[in-house]
């Protein structure tokens, strides 16, 4: 199990960072029960492993005037990897799509998309998305309201399992 590479320490400061990024070193070693210079070591080490992926405010997207949010559910032509690839790499070049999956299933994306208006998504979605290449179907669902949105893994279940397996 691939928690088992970090110990107790690690995986709290992760715990703790995924919570409240911004938090100093020395508050963030009070926390995990360490001094400050180890904690940075190891909030370094963990960076440069990959555990800690960047850093992120999460923004209020209807504070900004981004009204619409919706879920497109595509479904390509070809699955090759080639087109799986090229399509992918379209979805990082069009900046109302915040994220995209890949999908196992009768659809083969699922996007995230982040529009001011209904008008701006619609003009996106015939316009770009529908005219894509390689692209055969497209259906939509408009986020009527959010009722939970956690960034990253569930800690205590981790904890959960590796105490089991130990």
């Amino acid at each position: 199990m691939p928690g088992h590479r970090l110990d107790p320490i690690d995986r709290k400061i992760l715990s703790e960072l995924q919570a409240d990024g911004r938090m100093t070193n020395v508050e963030l070693a009070k926390r995990v029960g360490i001094s400050a210079p180890p904690c940075l070591r190891r909030v370094r080490t963990l960076e440069e492993q990959g555990f800690i992926k960047g850093y992120h405010a999460d923004i209020n997207s209807r504070e900004l005037g981004f009204e619409v949010q919706v879920f497109a559910m595509v479904g390509l032509q070809s699955q090759a990897e080639a087109d799986l690839s090229a399509f992918e790499d379209k979805c990082r070049s069009w900046p109302l799509v915040r994220e995209c999956h890949m999908l196992n299933g009768e659809v083969d994306f699922i996007l995230k998309c982040v529009a001011p208006d209904l008008s701006t998504f619609q003009t996106f979605l015939t316009s770009e998305l529908l005219t894509a290449e390689n692209v055969g179907s497209v259906k939509t669902s408009l986020v009527i309201r959010g009722a939970k949105d956690d960034p990253g893994v569930p800690f205590d279940v981790l904890e959960e399992r590796l105490s089991r397996s130990a």
